[in-house]
């Protein structure tokens, strides 16, 4: 029954005093640092005692010294207020918006192409902040912030957001990516039509530039001639080294895994090459404050 009567009558006042008189060596001087009559802490030091049915301190001419049961209960309320001066530092913190945990989704060009150097700017900044960031294609970035999973998410522009709050975040530039050999490579520039008699690679499914590039096919009444399915854009340039076909990638992708691979790059002059991507939220005024404030530093950026 002990630990009932403690939680019942335990209080940080007390355990501040308990240590004061400690540090002090006399009530007198306790009362006085914690601003408190000399009565009131007497008081409170009996019912302390009186809570854990023993002796805390041994009073003598010279002043209060800790028995040994003292001594324990030292240990845990030091630990004790020092955690709660912690909580409230942290607290103090959230209410600021510099401390907190957000959870992002966001499709890959996102993450390879714009994330790493565009969180590393919001981190410097806000170094308290942790942010947890899972891959998944456009529509699994909607359904995961519709659900709740995400507080914020990047998608291509030309996915079905539904309802959601969604802003501009950064455009970029579709690329075919082929060997110096291959008889495309030469050119400037090209049109997707002009791709269809050469294999390709392609990402998952689910992804929106292999979406867009099968709709194109259909839309020139041509069947896209995919030899394989790779999860990545560097597994993409690895296929492409290897003589499996061509790749259509985002410009700065091909220049972080492809240019190192001795690959060459030509634009597309299709329009749907120009992409944009965008961020979402489900509700932006109901963002906590560390989400909001990573929401307004991503949508600020945008190229």
């Amino acid at each position: 029954m002990l630990h009932k009567n403690l939680i019942r009558r335990l209080d940080l006042i007390t355990l501040q005093v308990f240590v004061a008189v400690h540090e002090e060596g006399t009530l007198t001087r306790a009362a006085a640092r914690e601003a408190i009559a000399v009565s009131a802490a007497s008081k409170r030091l009996m019912e302390l005692e009186d809570a854990l049915g023993i002796g805390l301190f041994v009073r003598n001419a010279k002043g209060m010294t800790l028995t040994a049961a003292g001594e324990t209960l030292l240990h845990h309320a030091r630990r004790m207020l020092f955690d709660v001066e912690k909580m409230g530092m942290e607290l103090g913190e959230h209410v600021q918006g510099l401390r907190g945990y957000v959870r992002m989704q966001a499709n890959l060009s996102a993450i390879i192409q714009f994330l790493p150097e565009d969180l590393h700017e919001f981190i410097a900044c806000h170094a308290q902040v942790k942010v947890d960031l899972e891959e998944r294609p456009s529509t699994g970035v909607v359904q995961g912030v519709i659900d709740g999973i995400a507080d914020i998410g990047i998608c291509s522009a030309d996915t079905d957001t539904h309802d959601l709050y969604s802003v501009p975040y950064r455009r970029d530039k579709l690329v075919v990516v082929m060997r110096p050999d291959h008889p495309l490579a030469q050119l400037d520039q090209v049109a997707f039509v002009d791709t269809l008699d050469s294999d390709h690679i392609g990402l998952h499914a689910a992804s929106s530039i292999h979406m867009r590039t099968q709709a194109a096919a259909r839309s020139a009444g041509r069947v896209l001639r995919l030899r394989i399915h790779v999860p990545g854009f560097d597994a993409v340039c690895r296929m492409v080294q290897a003589d499996m076909g061509i790749g259509i990638l985002p410009l700065k992708a091909f220049e972080l895994f492809g240019r190192a691979l001795g690959l060459t790059a030509v634009a597309l002059n299709d329009d749907w090459s120009e992409r944009t991507l965008v961020l979402v939220t489900r509700e932006h005024d109901a963002l906590a404050p560390v989400s909001r404030m990573l929401f307004e530093h991503l949508r600020g950026l945008e190229n």
